[in-house]
């Protein structure tokens, strides 16, 4: 039997009195992209922060290539092989492309304090920065600050970071908010470019139009449930999918 890349099983988890998760469960493999669905409120925020260990569930369990990472802390995750690009992309902006993207490379060797003092050659994490960037579109402008940038280049820099990590598993929350239509198009084609096998990605995204252009499988999510899992097609056709999320009956 093929180990999962992600298993999340059974997962729950409440605020107060209230239920953001209700007994989610859903599964990806290697080298998979997934769109993941959701009106506002589904609870797509909650479940991306149970998967990188900023929320503990109340039950159920998160499986990373078989291994059970529920109790494990956000930077534990990371080095585990979690990763994310964030919705709001935060470069460190006195810092050139280059240099963003080798510091997230090089994130190993923070780990140590005293590794951190002793490093000062940093040609290697400068090499790989410099081929991600290039894969992701940015080769033209890898000594440019941020600032110097619009939002569309911004965009690809935090995939670039997240792609550093060198992760297993890449969540991508809402990298097509704010972007032009044709920008918004080519950043599908980007990340529909990047599972391969070692890296499964899921693309959390409110962009229906982009999803189920580039996205082979779907996860619905509404009310904090599971509401329909499998070929993109075929369930964006399902009568409650549309209901809920596209507030139109079949």
């Amino acid at each position: 039997m093929t180990t999962k890349r992600l298993q999340i099983k059974n997962v729950s988890v409440k605020f107060g009195g209230l239920s953001a998760l209700q007994d989610v469960s859903f599964e990806i493999d290697d080298n998979q992209l997934l769109g993941f669905i959701g009106p506002n409120g589904a609870g797509k925020t909650t479940l991306m922060r149970v998967i990188m260990g900023m929320i503990t569930p109340l039950s159920g369990s998160v499986f990373l290539d078989g291994k059970n990472i529920t109790g494990l802390r956000s930077v534990q995750r990371i080095h585990a092989g979690v990763a994310l690009g964030q919705q709001i992309v935060k470069p460190l902006r006195k810092m050139s492309l280059l240099d963003n993207v080798a510091l997230a490379s090089g994130g190993a060797k923070l780990l140590s304090p005293l590794r951190a003092l002793m490093v000062r050659e940093r040609s290697e994490e400068r090499e790989v920065a410099q081929e991600l960037l290039i894969q992701v579109g940015l080769g033209d402008h890898v000594q440019k600050l941020p600032n110097e940038l619009p939002l569309g280049f911004l965009k690809r820099l935090e995939v670039a970071r997240a792609l550093a990590l060198n992760p297993l598993l890449l969540l991508l929350d809402e990298p097509l908010a704010g972007l032009s239509k044709p920008e918004a198009e080519q950043m599908a084609d980007l990340i529909a470019s990047l599972p391969r096998k070692g890296l499964s990605v899921i693309l959390i995204e409110h962009n229906l139009l982009q999803v189920q252009r580039v996205c082979p499988t779907l996860y619905v999510q509404s009310n904090g449930r599971a509401l329909a899992f499998g070929d993109t097609n075929k369930v964006i056709a399902e009568p409650e999918v549309r209901r809920a999320y596209l507030g139109v009956d079949a």
